[in-house]
């Protein structure tokens, strides 16, 4: 079944390559590109924005996992309900200044962004766009369906394609960003990339570890001169741990992952530094 797809019109994937593009700008210490990426998510998906409800549905879809097949079906229908309820004139209207934004703020190149739930994100896409036959809408739905519910293993011959495809973008990747990356970042984006094929649980169990390393190392450091009597370097340091504490009860996300890569980062340069002293 194969069907046109506009991924210019994909709002999750215009969102997700956003996202993908701002943790580049992270590891290369590109701020002010990042800012630019920022502005624009703030500005097109704010939470009373139509497209930020736009994603609500999508997400509603593709973050869901490990479910019975009556909720996943539910969930199903109330997104493509709440997709029909969006204003249509309006949408379009939002996403064109989106991608107008894109183009001129940053490069048509974002829409070659590597996102790797792709199919996904173009499945529900047709879904929501009603245009489908009573057939292909089913067999859509079908697959969308498979996906939230409980992890079905895959056989050994999916398993080992699956396989050749991440470790050949997780080499590319290292090999474009190797000189900018920790040893410990490089990790994380490894464990980050490859999640999307093992429901992220090398990646949870890699983040436990790491997480509770930098804490250690954070807390530590708060007996350090430089940070001890700097009362606003004090309280910065306090609300890093905190937020990472935080962590531990939160779904690994965007969010989670450019802040511990930006305190791998921190926690490097104050080891550094204590060990100059």
């Amino acid at each position: 079944m194969k069907i046109r797809h506009n991924k210019k019109r994909n709002t999750a994937f215009i969102y997700e390559s956003l996202i993908k593009e701002a943790t580049a700008c992270v590891l290369k210490n590109d701020s002010k590109r990042q800012q630019k990426i920022v502005s624009i998510i703030k500005r097109h998906f704010a939470s009373d924005t139509v497209l930020k409800k736009h994603l609500d549905c999508y997400r509603s879809l593709y973050e869901s996992k490990n479910l019975d097949n009556r909720t996943a079906e539910r969930i199903l229908t109330e997104a493509k309900i709440a997709n029909r309820l969006l204003d249509t004139e309006g949408l379009f209207m939002s996403q064109t200044e989106l991608i107008n934004d894109v183009n001129r703020e940053l490069e048509p190149a974002v829409y070659n962004t590597y996102v790797p739930n792709y199919k996904t994100l173009a499945s529900i896409d047709q879904i929501f766009s009603n245009k489908l036959s009573p057939k292909n809408s089913i067999i859509l739905e079908n697959q969308i369906l498979r996906g939230m519910v409980t992890h079905i293993k895959e056989s050994p011959a999916t398993e080992q394609i699956d396989t050749v495809v991440v470790d050949s973008f997780v080499n590319k990747f290292n090999n474009k960003y190797s000189e900018n990356l920790l040893r410990e970042q490089k990790a994380l984006l490894n464990y980050y990339i490859a999640s999307f094929s093992d429901n992220s649980l090398s990646l949870k169990s890699f983040l436990n570890e790491e997480i509770t390393r930098l804490k250690k190392t954070l807390d530590k450091s708060l007996s350090l001169p430089e940070i001890k009597n700097d009362q606003q370097m004090l309280m910065k340091t306090k609300a890093i741990i905190e937020k990472l504490d935080s962590f531990y009860k939160e779904e690994v996300g965007e969010n989670v992952l450019l802040t511990v890569l930006k305190t791998q980062q921190l926690v490097k340069e104050i080891t550094e530094d204590a060990t100059e002293n």
